[in-house]
């Protein structure tokens, strides 16, 4: 089965999302620290990933039992968004994954490079 067919609210937490778009100070702090961030190329791209996972992603399972989260992602034709480097340098992405608090109806949403 795809999709998820259950009611989600969005983590109260915005600053889960703010480090998924482009120009936030959450971004900023990642590229100072880490050194990289993942981000879609927009808020409006990121609400079309995830009616689209809604819809037809793929439960992906979890890890291990000690992972807080159901996941359920997607690949994408064109890109979603970009792996961005400190150094100005970047790698289009292509897969998106919805991470669900476990037993509950909380998400957010995030652009990695691959699945976990």
């Amino acid at each position: 089965m795809n999709g998820i067919n259950r009611e989600l609210i969005s983590h109260p937490r915005t600053s889960l999302f703010d480090k998924h778009l482009p120009g936030t100070p959450q971004v900023a702090r990642l590229l100072r620290k880490e050194g990289k961030a993942h981000v879609f190329k927009d808020r409006a791209t990121m609400e079309f990933v995830v009616g689209a996972i809604i819809q037809r992603g793929e439960l992906t399972g979890v890890e291990d039992e000690n992972d807080d989260y159901e996941r359920y992602g997607l690949y994408f034709d064109e890109p979603i968004g970009y792996q961005i480097r400190a150094d100005g340098s970047s790698i289009p992405l292509y897969y998106a994954e919805i991470k669900i608090v476990k037993g509950g109806n909380l998400y957010h949403v995030i652009p990695p490079t691959k699945p976990r």
